[in-house]
């Protein structure tokens, strides 16, 4: 991605024109050949709790809940940052993989658009749901992500875009909700990790190639868990992923317990 020095002027047009072939295929994605629609359907909702029943997600009834589960860091915090802000959002939290998402979705919004992604809401418990949402919602489950509609068309475009071709590749159900007007998106966690772990190991550049055979195995470091800690917080504090924090420790889920000892593969910085 250029620099601030070095970005060229030209028309707006023009210019989401020439980044979105090179942000689609940056994240593996490819334009839509052709317009498909992001209506809404009962077969989406179909698709959208069959999901929530295989990650075997819990729909949270209210705000203590949504606590607890932060606290056992099965959902966990989303920070605006650069690229995106969240705009009266009251339980700014989300399942690890849709916090994930976000950044790396807004990342490439911002580059090619000019402005921040805006999230209007994350997880709801079921009590707080407003009186419009579907009985079938899966926002209590924290898997959902909702997205404000953008006034530049251009924008827009791009993003559908995106949306489309992600939910081609099975990891996501993405609606176009018209009152009030945004985006609807529920992601598949486990999907989802699998797709961003294969465009990572797709990386096949020579030198990366090299990298990897130079790099010396990880260093494994034993951490005794915390009051409070969750397997987010580890991860991030040591720098390393959940799912080598998991494969590490043998983890089916991300239940952890104070007094609990992990193994972290930290590597060595060059």
């Amino acid at each position: 991605m250029p620099s601030e020095s070095t970005v060229m002027i030209v028309p707006s047009r023009l210019r989401l024109a020439v980044f979105v072939g090179a942000a689609l295929a940056a994240w593996g994605w490819s334009v839509p050949a052709a317009a498909q629609s992001l209506r809404g359907s009962v077969a989406s909702l179909d698709r959208q709790n069959r999901q929530a029943r295989v990650h075997d997600f819990t729909y949270i009834d209210t705000p203590s809940q949504v606590r607890r589960f932060v606290d056992s860091g099965y959902l966990v915090p989303v920070r605006s940052n650069r690229d995106f802000e969240l705009h009266a959002v009251s339980f700014p939290y989300a399942r690890p993989e849709a916090e994930l998402f976000i950044r790396r979705l807004s990342a490439q919004y911002h580059a090619a658009c000019g402005e921040k992604l805006v999230v209007t809401s994350l997880t709801r418990p079921q009590n707080r749901q407003p009186r419009n949402a579907s009985d079938r919602s899966v926002h209590p489950t924290g898997m959902a992500i909702d997205l404000r509609y953008s006034r530049d068309r251009n924008c827009r475009s791009w993003l559908e875009g995106v949306l489309l071709s992600l939910e081609r590749t099975g990891v996501l159900e993405a609606t176009r909700e018209r009152y009030p007007a945004h985006y609807h998106i529920a992601l598949y966690p486990r999907p989802y990790a699998s797709y961003v772990d294969r465009l990572a190991s797709a990386d096949s550049r020579p030198a990366r190639r090299a990298q990897r055979v130079a790099e010396a195995a990880p260093t494994i470091q034993r951490y005794q868990v915390r009051r409070g800690d969750s397997l987010w917080t580890i991860a991030r504090k040591h720098g390393v992923s959940i799912s080598d924090l998991r494969a590490s420790n043998d983890l089916n889920s991300s239940r952890i317990y104070a007094g609990q000892v992990l193994r972290v593969p930290v590597r060595a910085e060059r």
